[in-house]
């Protein structure tokens, strides 16, 4: 690696600076051990307190890939089938004119079983946690036909069919968190025992992850943090102020989504463990037939990301990475591994914010790269995209408050209003497209790859969910 170590530190002590954020805990680390670790700002809203690198953060969304590796493991060791239909573990489930046989697990964990973004887990967090009162709080206890506490709660929902499927099991990938809080149960039933439990023992445990738990309420792993344990913080965008709290978000069906609170240097021991195909300190802690199912050769390695089983995987210059980003109230988080057998992870105490670009960061800096390097997947070509007015229309997502993203066409200059967000859309080849703020031109918000049928885009694909048209 050209740049040192105190190089390092001191970029992103900059960037960290510049961002304006709470607090942040970052590990980097490679095949020899830790490379880097640090933390910047406070843990605490006092602000008289900073976090490290073994300071317990939600984790968010990154749990799912801990999910889909136990559902990997219990593939390996026969104790179920990825290829098993949902309706095994749950005979009343149907998706809307998908046959059961199709809608398998595998394609669950992928995101692929054709349902679009619904909104049972915002109504879970909102109905079980202690919340702001605000026009999506509101909308969430109105809108909720139940306190969405159980499994069998969400599976009712998703049984009703009220809403319109995506296309056939397998063909189009939307983000689902309804599908991870399925799989979840899975495993307790594949495993005979809890997934709180399968992780604790088969994952937590080998690799030495002491501060690392699933729960559903952070009662556990303040008991394992001592004090060593975040606030979380939000920005209130009309008065521009930071505020702080410790209402972590509960939502009990959805354990295995968003669940599991870690620290930066235990996720990178779980990291470096997949980058090495389930090894970690000379031992195979985990079948390396799990991790080949989770991210392995069956999935192809192309600049935009592929959603595998739990991690995505895409190529960064030149070489394959597997990544994962996480948000929730006062959680913003990312991290991933390298093909050479590098980890890294970014975890942050403050919703809402962009954790990529200081994930960025450390693997540019492993990759002999510029350390402001970006990485999108998606960017502009400078040429002109000819029948622009195909992409025109209000395109819908009802996973929370009703999302839109509304496309236009002004003076020859394709727009977007995305939840809000005046963007300009720059073609990227295909029919993808970088959205960039109007504002400042400079600034990614998004990118979008647009789905046509009858000569007009029925859906627009908004990072990893698909809004249909209205």
């Amino acid at each position: 690696m050209k740049r040192t170590i105190e190089e390092l530190k001191q970029y992103l002590e900059t960037l960290f600076e510049k961002s304006g954020y709470a607090g942040m805990a970052v590990s980097l680390r490679g095949p020899s051990g830790v490379i880097f670790e640090s933390g910047f700002g406070y843990r605490n809203r006092e602000k008289s307190l900073a976090p490290d690198e073994n300071t317990v953060f939600g984790i968010a969304s990154m749990s799912k890939s801990m999910t889909a590796l136990a559902c990997c493991i219990l593939h390996a060791e026969g104790k179920l089938c990825l290829d098993d239909p949902i309706t095994k573990y749950f005979p009343d489930l149907h998706i809307p004119g998908a046959p059961d046989e199709c809608v398998t697990l595998k394609t669950i964990a992928m995101h692929r079983a054709g349902l679009p973004p619904l909104p049972p887990l915002e109504w879970s967090i909102a109905m079980n946690s202690a919340e702001e009162d605000n026009d999506w709080y509101r909308h969430m206890v109105k809108t909720a036909p139940n306190k969405m506490e159980t499994i069998a709660q969400v599976v009712a929902f998703l049984a009703q069919g009220n809403y319109r499927v995506l296309g056939a099991p397998g063909e189009f990938m939307s983000y689902s968190n309804d599908g991870y809080a399925l799989l979840s149960y899975v495993v307790d039933m594949a495993a005979g025992i809890t997934l709180e439990e399968f992780l604790e023992q088969r994952v937590f445990r080998p690799l030495g992850m002491q501060r690392s738990v699933l729960d559903l309420d952070c009662s556990e792993a303040k008991k394992l943090a001592g004090d060593n344990i975040t606030s979380l913080f939000e920005m209130d965008y009309e008065t521009g102020a930071l505020y702080c709290d410790d209402n972590w978000s509960v939502l009990p069906p959805f354990r295995g989504c968003a669940c599991v609170k870690s620290t930066a240097s235990d996720m990178t021991r779980y990291y470096k463990m997949l980058a090495d195909y389930g090894m970690w300190e000379g031992k195979q802690v985990i079948p390396k037939e799990a991790v080949e199912l989770m991210i392995g050769r069956e999935f192809p390695l192309r600049k935009e990301p592929f959603y595998c089983l739990g991690l995505t995987k895409n190529l960064i210059a030149g070489m394959a990475i597997c990544q994962h980003t996480g948000g929730l109230h006062g959680v913003s988080s990312m991290g991933g591994f390298t093909e050479s057998g590098y980890s890294a992870a970014v975890l942050c105490n403050q919703g809402d914010v962009d954790a990529e670009q200081f994930l960025w960061v450390l693997y540019n800096f492993v990759l002999d790269l510029p350390l402001d390097t970006r990485h999108d997947w998606a960017v502009p070509t400078g040429e002109t995209f000819s029948r622009p007015e195909m992409l025109c229309g209000d395109f819908l997502s009802e996973e929370g408050l009703p999302a839109h993203t509304v496309v236009t066409l002004e003076d020859g200059v394709l727009k977007a209003d995305y939840n809000g967000t005046k963007t300009l859309l720059k073609y990227c080849g295909g029919l993808a497209f970088a959205a960039v703020s109007e504002e400042n031109p400079q600034r990614r918000v998004s990118s979008f790859r647009f789905f046509l049928r009858d000569g007009k885009a029925w859906a627009v694909r908004c990072y990893n969910r698909m809004y249909q048209r209205v």
